[in-house]
């Protein structure tokens, strides 16, 4: 019998499995692939570090990070993207870069440095999540996390105050957002009729901005005229989470 695969992310809320993008990657790609993932939601009682969530344990390996899990997973014979063409598979690389590049900076932006949706959003969901004391200290550190690395990726000349990255950022993120919205066309998923490795990184970047509700919202509403991504998302969550939703 095969080692138990246990993962450990980030719950959920708003009707997502989780609320936390790359745990969502890693939940997606599972599924599309039929990797048995015993899921470990991560609560007020979890011992571990937070900053390398998510995590996957077997009984000989702790691996963390989405692309080194996903890697992993494809070494177990879980491979969503056995039917993929050479072509294909260089394309999903080219997106996953595209994505991590031109969406993730407005994504951590959203959840972590707009200031109205981090103090009544996600400060409060993630310091719920948190034991006493860290609960006061981890949100604040996430936080700066994430401006580090928009900056990382941004705050270069000529941009170099943080309101002319952030509108640099979210220029870029509904380019990027009318790029996939472009390729999915009509289609079920990105290659076709069955998810692979790019389905599950375009459903984790765009399930939380979709779903969650947010006081301020300039990519959602952006991402929310582009109804073929937005069905795209319905139909993964209703095809491969319907039964495993729990409001957090």
């Amino acid at each position: 019998m095969a080692a138990p695969l246990e993962l450990s992310c980030w719950g959920g809320g708003w009707g997502l499995p989780s609320v936390h993008s790359e745990s969502l990657v890693v939940m997606a790609y599972a599924k599309f692939s039929g990797a048995p993932l015993k899921v470990n939601v991560i609560d007020n009682t979890w011992r571990g570090s937070r900053g390398d969530v998510p995590v996957l344990a077997t009984e000989d390996n702790i691996v963390s990070q989405p692309a080194k899990i996903l890697n992993f997973l494809r070494k177990q014979k879980y491979n969503a993207d056995y039917e993929l063409s050479a072509k294909q598979g260089a394309d999903t690389l080219a997106y996953i870069a595209l994505l991590e590049e031109k969406l993730l900076p407005a994504v951590l932006h959203t959840f972590w440095v707009e200031s109205d949706n981090y103090f009544t959003v996600t400060k409060p969901w993630f310091a719920s999540r948190i034991p006493f004391p860290l609960s006061l200290i981890l949100p604040g550190r996430m936080s700066k996390g994430a401006l580090n690395r928009i900056l990382l990726t941004r705050g270069e000349p000529p941009l170099y105050h943080l309101r002319e990255v952030e509108a640099q950022i979210y220029r870029d993120a509904k380019e990027c957002l009318n790029l996939l919205s472009n390729r999915l066309g009509t289609s079920q998923f990105f290659f076709g009729d069955t998810p692979s490795t790019l389905d599950a990184y375009v459903f984790g970047f765009l399930a939380p901005l979709y779903k969650i509700r947010f006081p301020k919202v300039q990519l959602q509403e952006h991402l929310k005229q582009l109804s073929n991504l937005c069905r795209f998302c319905d139909d993964i969550l209703n095809s491969y989470f319907r039964l495993s939703l729990g409001d957090g």
